[in-house]
């Protein structure tokens, strides 16, 4: 792989039929092969979303030299709405493996009450891709098969509105088609709305949360385990596919992180059933990340295995920077809920970080 460049930028060049190993959590290395030169286009700068996943337009910008070389790559993984409205699954997922983005993180929201009183956490109007979002494991299921490197996650998945024995078996499945591609992302939610149409109690829901991820562990587990908690019980069963990682701590199941916002509650979970955090937006971590590890050595985890991935970032080189400063190694970044053209600009404008 060549470095050249001028005025401190970057070029990356990888000769054709040369295989560039790159890292996934929990799963053996594989070469994918590279190409094309990475450049950064001139095209017009997509439409980014605004508010809680970022403000402001979307610009392409250059890595720079100190923010290229420091350390070893970190790998740059995307989120996205997809809707019956934008760029497929399939198109995307190539795209990116073909790229050497890291991963496709999607988000999850089954349906939005018309008649909503849960404001929009980035206030004013609900964009209107939340209404329009495809199934996140059905779109996965369609990446993992076009795929052969790409990790593929959710971004969340709101377990509080599944039935937790039929979502054993969709992560389980997806995790063993993809081998061991699979990311759970979850959290709590956020429309009291849509989770009331669920069956969901809102005060309760993060209990409830807890209670479902401890019963798809005993489905998960090598042995038949029985399971008997607050909100649901299952009986001693055969339950096959499992998850490709093998338990580590505490954690049983796929790669496994939660997201929400810092604070003693989140963290305590995080700790207690999960590989990590999926901070939205990754500001704030220099004074978030020493008490996350703090509760985690209190706990009794591992220190290196704490896994913080930035979620839905609008990067630059000092942001990435500072992240390979705090010890972190991926960064999910926002794309457009736009069609193809839309998309591959976007992807044009975030080749110099990949």
């Amino acid at each position: 792989m060549g470095v050249g460049g001028s005025e401190g930028r970057v070029m990356l060049a990888v000769p054709p039929g040369w295989a560039v190993m790159r890292r996934w959590p929990g799963r053996r290395d594989r070469g994918d092969l590279g190409g094309q030169r990475r450049r950064v286009l001139t095209a017009p700068p997509p439409r980014m979303p605004t508010g809680r996943y970022g403000q402001g337009p979307f610009l392409p910008v250059q890595m720079t030299m100190s923010a290229a070389t420091k350390g070893p790559a970190m790998r740059i993984a995307v989120t996205v709405f997809l809707t019956d409205e934008t760029i497929t699954p399939t198109r995307l997922a190539r795209e990116l493996e073909q790229r050497g983005f890291a991963g496709l993180y999607l988000p999850e929201h089954t349906h939005i009450p018309q008649e909503r009183t849960t404001p929009y956490p980035a206030g004013g109007e609900l964009p209107r891709e939340y209404g329009r979002t495809l199934d996140p494991f059905v779109a996965l299921g369609q990446a993992a098969a076009v795929t052969e490197t790409l990790g593929l996650g959710t971004g969340i998945t709101l377990v509080a509105q599944h039935d937790p024995i039929d979502l054993a078996k969709q992560i389980a499945t997806l995790d063993h088609l993809s081998g061991g591609r699979f990311t759970l992302g979850l959290g709590y939610g956020w429309n009291v709305e849509e989770a009331a149409d669920h069956g969901v109690a809102w005060r309760t829901r993060r209990e409830l949360v807890r209670d479902r991820m401890g019963l798809m562990r005993a489905l998960w587990s090598d042995e038949p385990t029985p399971y008997d908690g607050p909100f649901a019980s299952v009986r001693a069963s055969h339950a096959h596919p499992k998850p490709v990682q093998k338990p580590r701590g505490p954690v049983v199941g796929p790669r496994t992180l939660i997201g929400g916002a810092a604070g003693p509650k989140l963290f305590a979970h995080i700790c207690e059933y999960a590989d990590g955090w999926l901070p939205i937006g990754g500001r704030g971590l220099s004074e978030s990340l020493p008490v996350l590890r703090a509760a985690w050595a209190d706990a009794g985890r591992e220190p290196e295995a704490l896994q913080v991935v930035p979620y839905a970032v609008h990067p630059s080189p000092g942001k990435l920077a500072h992240y390979a400063d705090l010890g972190i190694e991926e960064v999910v970044v926002q794309l457009p809920p736009e069609g193809e053209a839309g998309i591959l600009r976007a992807l044009d404008a975030y080749a110099s970080y990949v």
